[in-house]
C-alpha cells in the first residue's frame, strides 16, 4: 500500500512539478475555451439548418443529420490523428491553413482545436435542437401570422425560448469538451498530461498525473453542482407548471 501511495501521491514531486503541470493545465484551459465558443456556434449553425423547411432544402437538412450523426459516432481521438495527419498535406490549402501558426500558437493546438470543434459542433446541435423542438409550435406560428419569415422567427422568437431551456445538458457537453482537451497530448501539444507523462518518465512516479487530475477536480466539480441546481430548478418549472394544469 505505501507503495502505491508513494507511486501516485508523492507530495515532494507534486510540489517540484507543480509549475509544469498548471502551465500545462492552462494550455488545456486555452484549448476549451477556443473551442467551446466555436463549438457552440456550430452546434447552432447545425440546429438552425436542421430545422429549414420545405421538400427543397431536404437535401440540406439531409447532410446536416448526416454530419451530426458521423462526428457523434466516431471516437475523437481519430478524428484528432487524422486532422493532424491529414491536413498538413492538402496541397490544395494555403500552407498557413495546412500548418498554422496562428496568434502564437503551434499547428497542434489548431489541429486539437478544429477536432474538438467539430466533433462537439455536432454534440452540441443536438442539444440545440432538443431546446428548439421543446418551444411549442404555436411559437413559430403565431410568428409566421405576424409576417416574419421562417429565419425571423426562428432568430426572433424560438430559439431564445429553445437555450433558455438547454443550460444544464449544454453544460454537461462542455464539461466533456474539458476534459477531452487532454486527448491532444496525442499529437505532442504540451498540456497537462504530456507534461505530467514527461515527469512520469523522467522521475519514475506518477504523482504528476495525480496533480493533473486533481487540477480538473478543482475546475469540473463545481461546474457538475451547478448542473444539477440546473436540472433541479428545472424540474421544479416542470412540476410546477403541471400543477397550475391540473388547477
Amino acid at each position: 500500500m505505501s507503495q502505491f501511495f508513494n507511486q501516485y501521491f508523492n507530495f515532494d514531486v507534486m510540489r517540484e512539478h507543480f509549475g509544469e503541470v498548471l502551465v500545462g493545465f492552462l494550455q488545456n484551459l486555452l484549448v476549451f475555451a477556443v473551442a467551446a465558443v466555436l463549438a457552440l456556434a456550430l452546434g447552432l449553425f447545425l440546429a438552425l439548418l436542421r430545422q429549414l423547411p420545405g421538400r427543397k432544402l431536404m437535401p440540406i437538412r439531409f447532410v446536416t443529420i448526416a454530419y451530426i450523426d458521423f462526428f457523434r459516432a466516431v471516437p475523437i481521438l481519430i478524428i484528432i490523428l487524422m486532422i493532424s495527419g491529414g491536413v498538413p498535406f492538402l496541397s490544395f490549402l494555403p500552407q498557413e491553413v495546412r500548418i498554422p501558426h496562428w496568434f502564437g500558437r503551434p499547428d497542434p493546438f489548431w489541429y486539437g482545436v478544429a477536432a474538438l470543434v467539430i466533433v462537439y459542433g455536432a454534440f452540441s446541435a443536438e442539444v440545440y435542437r432538443a431546446g428548439i423542438e421543446a418551444v411549442p409550435r404555436g411559437q413559430m406560428e403565431a410568428a409566421r401570422s405576424l409576417g416574419m419569415s421562417h429565419f425571423q422567427a426562428m432568430r426572433h422568437v424560438v430559439v431564445p425560448q429553445g437555450v433558455t431551456k438547454i443550460p444544464a445538458p449544454m453544460l454537461n457537453e462542455l464539461i466533456s469538451l474539458l476534459k477531452d482537451t487532454t486527448l491532444v497530448s496525442v499529437i505532442a501539444l504540451s498540456e497537462s498530461v504530456l507534461v505530467s507523462r514527461e515527469v512520469l518518465s523522467e522521475r519514475l512516479n506518477s504523482s504528476s498525473l495525480t496533480l493533473t487530475a486533481i487540477f480538473f477536480v478543482i475546475i469540473i466539480l463545481p461546474l457538475a453542482r451547478v448542473v444539477d441546481k440546473l436540472i433541479a430548478r428545472q424540474q421544479l418549472k416542470v412540476t410546477r407548471g403541471s400543477h397550475i394544469e391540473v388547477a
